[in-house]
C-alpha cells in the first residue's frame, strides 16, 4: 500500500494537532460537543484518506479485464524499457573515429581498385566503434534480390516480380530481417546471371553490422513463412547452397548439381576472395569465353558455350577443393531451393495437413499479432516432427516447401524454357503465391479460398477449427 507523505499520519491528523496547541506532550479530555465535531472531523479526513489511497492503489494495479479466451501473462510495472534493454541499435551513432571507410582506396566495385584485405579485422573494429550493433551480430541477415533496370518484356512480368518482391518483404517483415531490392548493373560488364557478385560485394561493404548476405533470384518465393535458416548449424562454414553433393564429386559432375540462384554467404574476407575467384570467369575478363570452354568439358550436361555463374561455382568446388569446397556447405535436408515443378502440385494436400494440426491443436489456430509470428512457428516444430516421424517416412505428410524458385519460367523477359506452357508456369506461380500469402494472411484475418484465387475471404474465429 502506498505511504502517505513523511511526517504525516491521516489517522492521527485531529488528535496531534490539539495536543500540540495545548502546549504539553499529554491527550487533553474534550467536551460532548466538541467531541462530537471532532468526530465528524476524523470521520471525513479518514474516509478522505482511505479514497486517496484507494486511488493510488487502483492505478498502480490496475490490470485489464481479460477477453473470453484467458491466456496469462505477466507485467512488470517496475521496470521502464528502453531500446538498448530489447537489444536495440542506434541509427543516429557514428563517432568520428577513421575506419576502412576513411580509406580512398576503397572501391565498392568489382574489378575496380585493389581487392579488399583484412576485411574480418576491420569489420570487428567498425562494429567496435558502433557497439549498439554487436549484440546479435552473428544471426544479423541482409536478404538481396533484383532484377533488371528496363521495364519487363512479358506484359504480366512487372506484375509477377512485384508478387514475388512482397513475399520476400513478408518474410522478411515476419522475421526482422533487412531487405535490398537492386534494379541497376553495378558492373555494366557483369549482366544477366552474373549480375549478383557486383550487388552482394557492395552490400558487405555498406552493411559491417550484418553477418550473412542471403541472394535470392527474382522469380525465388518463399513458401514457408515460419521456418528459419539453421545458422548453428552453419557455424564452420562460410557459404550455402541447395544441391546435390554426388552430381558435383560424381564420375560425371553436372553443371545442374547446384543452384546458384539462392545462396547464403558470410560477410568475412574468404567470401571477398571467392567472389574475386568467381568472378574472374565471366564476362568481366578476356578470358570469358576460354572459361566456357573449359566449363564444357568439365561438365558433359552442359549444353551452351557461355561461361555462367553456376557452371563457374561447380568448377571452382572441384578445381580449388580447398580453400572453397570445404567452406561450401551443400544442404540437402530442406528446399533451399526448391525445383517448382516438383512442389507447386503438392501445395493444396500440404495446406490442408497444416490446417488438420490447427484443428487438433487450440493453441497453433489462436488469433495473435504479427510480430509475435515466429513464437507459434516454434510451437509448430513439435507437431511437425511429430507428423513426420508418424506419416512422413510413408510418404503421406510433407513439411511446407521453405523456397519454391521457378527456374526456366522466365517471368520477366517471356523466354521459358520450352519445356512448360505458359500456362503451367503462371499456373505455378499463382499457386506457390497464395499458398505463401495465406500464411501471412492469416494474421490480417483473411485467406484466399483457393490456391488460384487471388481474391480473399475473412476468417471466422478459431479458424480452422471444424464448425
Amino acid at each position: 500500500m502506498a505511504s502517505p507523505p513523511s511526517g504525516q499520519h491521516p489517522f492521527r491528523t485531529a488528535s496531534t494537532t490539539r495536543s500540540t496547541a495545548t502546549g504539553t506532550g499529554k491527550f487533553q479530555c474534550q467536551n460532548k460537543s466538541s467531541f462530537l465535531t471532532d468526530g465528524i472531523t476524523f470521520i471525513g479526513v479518514a474516509m478522505a484518506s482511505l479514497l486517496l489511497v484507494w486511488a493510488v492503489w487502483s492505478f498502480i494495479y490496475f490490470k485489464p479485464s481479460p477477453g473470453p479466451d484467458v491466456f496469462s501473462t505477466t507485467t512488470n510495472t517496475k521496470k521502464v524499457f528502453t531500446a538498448k534493454d530489447c537489444g536495440g541499435v542506434n541509427l543516429r551513432h557514428d563517432p568520428p573515429d577513421p575506419t576502412f571507410y576513411d580509406d580512398p582506396s576503397l572501391s565498392y566495385s568489382v574489378g575496380d581498385g585493389k581487392p579488399m584485405k583484412n576485411w574480418d579485422e576491420k569489420r570487428k573494429d567498425w562494429l567496435k566503434h558502433h557497439p549498439s550493433f554487436a549484440a546479435g551480430v552473428k544471426d544479423r541477415i541482409l536478404l538481396l534480390t533484383g532484377s533488371q533496370p528496363s521495364p519487363c518484356k512479358n506484359p504480366i512480368g512487372d506484375h509477377l516480380l512485384l508478387r514475388f518482391f512482397k513475399n520476400k518483404v513478408d518474410y522478411c517483415r515476419i522475421h526482422g530481417y533487412q531487405i535490398l531490392y537492386n534494379n541497376l548493373h553495378l558492373q555494366p560488364k557483369m549482366t544477366f546471371f552474373w549480375a549478383k557478385i557486383p550487388v552482394v560485394r557492395a552490400a558487405m561493404f555498406a552493411h559491417p553490422e550484418v553477418e550473412w548476405i542471403w541472394w535470392l533470384d527474382s522469380d525465388a518465393a518463399f513458401t514457408d513463412m515460419e521456418f528459419k535458416l539453421p545458422l548453428d548449424k552453419y557455424r564452420d562454414h562460410n557459404m550455402v547452397i541447395h544441391g546435390w553433393p554426388d552430381k558435383i564429386y560424381g564420375k560425371e559432375p553436372s553443371w545442374l548439381s547446384i543452384n546458384a540462384g539462392v545462396f547464403l554467404i558470410r560477410n568475412c574476407q574468404w567470401s571477398l576472395d571467392m567472389m574475386d575467384e568467381w568472378a574472374s570467369m565471366s564476362t568481366l575478363t578476356p578470358a570469358a569465353d576460354e572459361w566456357g570452354q573449359k566449363q564444357m568439358e568439365t561438365f558433359k550436361d552442359k549444353v551452351f558455350p557461355d561461361s555462367d555463374d553456376q557452371s563457374a561455382l561447380v568448377y571452382l568446388m572441384l578445381k580449388g577443393k580447398k580453400p572453397w569446397a570445404e567452406r561450401i556447405y551443400v544442404e540437402t535436408e530442406f528446399y533451399f531451393e526448391g525445383y517448382w515443378v516438383v512442389i507447386v502440385g503438392t501445395l493444396e494436400t500440404i495446406q490442408e495437413e497444416y490446417a488438420e494440426i490447427e484443428r487438433r491443436e487450440r493453441l497453433l489456430r489462436r488469433r495473435h499479432a504479427e510480430v509475435v509470428s515466429e513464437h507459434y512457428g516454434e510451437a509448430r516444430e513439435s507437431y511437425l516432427e511429430r507428423e513426420l516421424e508418424q506419416n512422413g517416412k510413408k510418404g503421406k505428410w510433407k513439411r511446407r516447401p521453405f523456397i519454391t524458385h521457378f527456374v526456366g519460367c522466365q517471368p520477366c523477359n517471356g523466354k521459358r524454357n520450352q519445356m512448360y506452357s505458359e500456362e503451367r508456369c503462371l499456373q505455378g506461380m499463382e499457386s506457390a503465391l497464395n499458398f505463401a500469402d495465406n500464411q501471412v494472411l492469416r494474421t490480417f484475418g483473411f485467406v484466399h479460398p483457393h490456391l488460384l484465387n487471388s481474391s480473399v475471404s475473412p476468417l471466422p474465429f478459431d479458424y480452422p477449427a471444424e464448425e
